[in-house]
């Protein structure tokens, strides 16, 4: 307890029961706020103003007018209680609105709360879709650079097409020059000479028109080749394994190789589109080792796989390195890429396989149903 504000509070009790009762309670007051300043609470103020009375009682007879000297007391003491009372009040209400404070403030806090897990939830869908937007974006980059790939290995193809098609066409120039042209003119020589030999012998005559008929069914005989050559009648007349039969034949007979086949009979059920690209490739992998594999012996065998027909042509010849020669920008063996383009144009597979010492296997796989891809 402040011993000096208790010396005052003492003064001003007994100064106010002295004027009996006729002061207004400001001096109380005064004390109470000094009470308040010095932080004193109410309890402390009445402990003080207890011992101020105990002090007042020894040196005063207050048997006279008790009940007087009680309510001057008890005035003075509610008077100098009130800056207390107002202090504390006035915490009270400030307790009371920094509850309601907290209150709002907590409430606030789950709402910020709340908009923080949607905005993470927001920023988690949103970083979620920039991540498929990047992945689009890589997607149809890869798309655009696959279909400028695609492009430019069309445009390569397709000159590589004319290319073979303007070889090819000298070749059909040179051939039909070489044998048909020049066999008509020796027919027309022949024509030209019985003409003028009206009087030679009778013999002499038939060896001459044998002669002239020898060389028309020469002409005839590569009018053929090259129709055959082109498309064999016998594809469409009588199936595939004929057809292979034939043209095996009339290779082997011109490039002194031997060709062994074997065949599968049900390759004949697929559609006339699966035969003719099964013949086509078999045409392009033959003629293909009749001019570079130097082979001595060709197997050329069809059978069947789980729902699919296989075809394979092997040789004993020399063998090549075949990605390299897939992939070389002067690829000469456009007959390689062809007959890929026209395997998987049916919805089949082909691989080709070459290794030193044991020549050349093409093998080509193409399905009995149709694809659905």
């Amino acid at each position: 307890m402040n011993p000096v504000l208790a010396q005052r509070y003492l003064k001003g009790l007994r100064a106010h029961l002295r004027l009996n009762g006729r002061g207004n309670g400001d001096g109380a007051q005064g004390l109470g706020r000094a009470a308040l300043a010095a932080g004193m609470a109410p309890v402390d103020l009445a402990v003080m103003h207890e011992k101020a009375l105990a002090a007042i009682a020894v040196s005063q007879d207050f048997s006279k007018n008790r009940a007087e000297w009680f309510k001057r007391k008890a005035y003075f003491f509610t008077q100098a209680l009130i800056p207390l009372e107002a202090a504390q009040e006035a915490a009270r209400r400030s307790h009371s609105n920094l509850q309601q404070r907290n209150s709002t403030l907590r409430l606030h806090t789950l709402a910020l709360a709340s908009a923080n897990r949607r905005l993470q939830s927001e920023v988690v869908r949103r970083k979620a879709g920039e991540q498929q937007i990047r992945k689009g974006k890589e997607h149809y980059r890869t798309l655009f650079l696959e279909s400028q790939a695609m492009q430019k290995k069309l445009r390569k193809l397709t000159h590589q097409i004319i290319s073979a098609q303007e070889d090819e066409r000298k070749e059909i120039s040179r051939e039909l020059h070489d044998e048909v042209v020049q066999t008509l003119v020796g027919i027309n020589v022949e024509l030209a000479g019985l003409g003028r030999g009206a009087a030679v012998g009778v013999r002499t005559l038939k060896a001459k028109i044998a002669h002239t008929q020898k060389l028309v069914e020469n002409s005839v005989n590569a009018v053929h080749q090259f129709a055959r050559e082109l498309r064999p009648a016998v594809l469409d007349d009588l199936g595939l394994i004929p057809a292979l039969v034939a043209y095996s034949k009339s290779l082997a007979a011109r490039k002194r190789l031997k060709i062994q086949m074997t065949a599968f009979g049900g390759v004949e059920a697929l559609g006339a589109v699966k035969r003719t690209v099964l013949f086509r490739v078999a045409q392009e992998a033959l003629t293909n080792v009749a001019r570079h594999a130097h082979a001595t012996v060709v197997k050329l065998s069809i059978s069947e796989v789980a729902g699919a027909v296989r075809m394979e042509i092997s040789d004993n010849g020399k063998s090549f390195h075949v990605r390299n020669t897939l992939l070389a920008k002067n690829n000469k063996r456009l007959g390689l890429v062809g007959m890929r383009e026209r395997i998987e144009m049916v919805g089949g597979s082909l691989a080709i396989e070459s290794a030193p010492g044991t020549g050349t296997t093409v093998r080509a796989e193409i399905p009995f149903t149709e694809s659905k891809a």
